[in-house]
């Protein structure tokens, strides 16, 4: 089986440990972003996965490359060209203190790549799945268009199409998301959200939720699948569940909306270690529980274990194994030593 994901790959910096943006006089690098990071992911459980993009040629560039193929990405359609990696700052929060992102993205080679430099034709050869997120079409220039050709050329040869919503407010207003992804949605056979994303970019709201003080309706969520289902013909709808209690502490779980049935998963309350990435590895999970053709209920099962275990990992990517993730959505959370 084989999934290609395209969006861009940065270059984060993020001060030690929990120090402020003004405390900091060293900046620790790793290499990351949506796609790149569910590419990653896939890779790590088994899957060939095919990240595609489009990078500067100089050192930076390729030290970004490095970090895919270390993990066994495939790299063979990522063009070289531009002048400069996207960056962004990371913050981490604790307790009462939310963590930060600033970006430094503008201008970037993905972001002024073309529809010339993506040759569908070629990229989606052999290929089962394609995955994008809500950040790719938002980084402006002609990237929204490509997205779009992408998401009909992988339609036209029937394969299933995935896309996180992602709303990201730094980006886009609701207003170019909601134009935007209103017309590439209509594509997609599997979306992905958390509890703010239907809200942002189409409206649709949970009743008896209020994401800023971490109450969340679950029942609320079934109409809002729902919803989306209807008015863009997904075939499932996956919403990921935060109750923010602090920074540093969450209560985690999702529901997988099929064939106008809900499934919801366990919870799991987590004690943050990096929350970016999260969102990635819980499509990760969902991504490689529908290749596997395994029911509803242990599809969401597996996809939020995936993502509970990467907030205890540090960077973007979530290196964790398939079997890790199976042992924890067993049930297997007690986090004893394994000797």
């Amino acid at each position: 089986m084989k999934v290609v994901t395209f969006g861009e790959i940065m270059l984060r910096l993020a001060p030690e440990g929990y120090l402020r943006f003004t405390q900091a006089d060293r900046f620790g690098v790793v290499y990351g972003g949506g796609e790149a990071n569910v590419a990653v992911s896939l890779a790590n459980f088994g899957v060939e996965s095919q990240f595609v993009s489009r990078l500067p040629k100089h050192e930076i560039g390729q030290a970004a490359l490095n970090s895919l193929r270390r993990y066994g990405v495939d790299t063979s359609h990522i063009v070289r060209g531009g002048e400069r990696l996207g960056i962004y700052y990371l913050e981490k929060g604790a307790s009462q203190r939310p963590s930060k992102v600033i970006y430094d993205r503008a201008g970037s080679a993905f972001a002024a790549s073309s529809a010339e430099d993506y040759d569908w034709n070629e990229i989606f050869r052999g290929t089962d799945w394609f995955h994008f997120t809500g950040i790719t079409p938002a980084l402006g220039g002609n990237i929204a268009s490509v997205c779009l050709t992408a998401a009909r050329e992988a339609r036209k040869r029937g394969i299933t199409v995935s896309c996180d919503l992602n709303y990201r407010k730094k980006l886009w207003s609701k207003e170019e998301a909601c134009r935007t992804m209103s017309e590439i949605c209509r594509y997609v056979d599997v979306c992905i959200a958390n509890e703010e994303d239907a809200d942002d970019v189409f409206g649709i709201h949970a009743a008896s939720t209020d994401v800023q003080k971490g109450i969340l309706d679950r029942e609320g969520y079934v109409s809002v699948a729902d919803q989306l289902g209807k008015r863009f013909g997904f075939k499932v709808v996956a919403i990921t569940l935060r109750e923010s209690i602090s920074a540093s502490d969450n209560v985690w779980s999702a529901m997988l909306y099929a064939d106008e049935k809900a499934y919801f998963s366990r919870k799991y309350p987590i004690r943050i270690v990096d929350r970016v990435g999260g969102g990635d590895s819980f499509g990760t999970g969902l991504i490689y529980a529908m290749l596997c053709g395994w029911n509803e209920q242990k599809i969401i099962e597996f996809a939020v274990a995936a993502s509970c275990l990467k907030q205890t990992v540090e960077g973007d990517y979530n290196m964790v194994s398939a079997d890790e993730v199976l042992s924890l959505a067993e049930g297997n959370a007690s986090g004893r030593v394994q000797r």
